[in-house]
């Protein structure tokens, strides 16, 4: 018969990890310093091809990895744990974000990766007194993709073309 961890009436085990919710592995991550946890962390962003026509959509791929063969837990400054850029703006659009002040955490199990696929429809967001989808100008642009830390060190980029 396998052995259980006995637990308390509040849902905690003895060793005050909860049972339900956040794993073990979860709560270890808390543990590692952060500047350690986000040396750990590797962050990829890929596309089909570099050269596209204007006002098609573009695929995105998203790779974060935890390098680290312990789990760890990325802290973030607001509640935005990762987020991807079109020539600087937030998901190709000027709209102003309003997130809480409150901080955020990002964990991720050793040796974990994830990936996170978006699709950008080729048009920049504009608002103003009427908002508008606008053509990006022809030529060179650059989408990024990051871990939203707050030192900007988890970050990736690749150029396109638009013709």
């Amino acid at each position: 018969m396998p052995r259980r961890t006995p637990a308390s009436s509040d849902g905690e085990s003895r060793y005050g990890f909860e049972e339900s919710g956040r794993s073990f592995a979860d709560r270890l991550g808390q543990f590692v310093p952060q500047p350690l946890a986000r040396r750990g962390l590797s962050i990829r962003l890929s596309v089909e091809r570099t050269r596209y026509e204007r006002g098609e959509p573009i695929d995105l791929t998203i790779t974060i990895r935890n390098q680290l063969p312990v789990p760890v837990t990325v802290a973030t400054p607001r509640r935005r744990l990762w987020g991807w850029t079109v020539d600087g703006l937030l998901e190709g659009s000027d709209e102003p974000r309003y997130l809480s002040d409150s901080p955020g955490s990002f964990a991720f199990r050793a040796k974990e990766t994830k990936v996170i696929e978006r699709t950008w429809s080729g048009r920049l967001k504009r608002v103003g007194d009427r908002t508008t989808w606008e053509l990006p100008d022809p030529g060179v642009h650059e989408i990024g993709a990051f871990v939203a830390t707050g030192d900007g060190r988890l970050r990736d980029t690749v150029e396109i073309e638009l013709g």
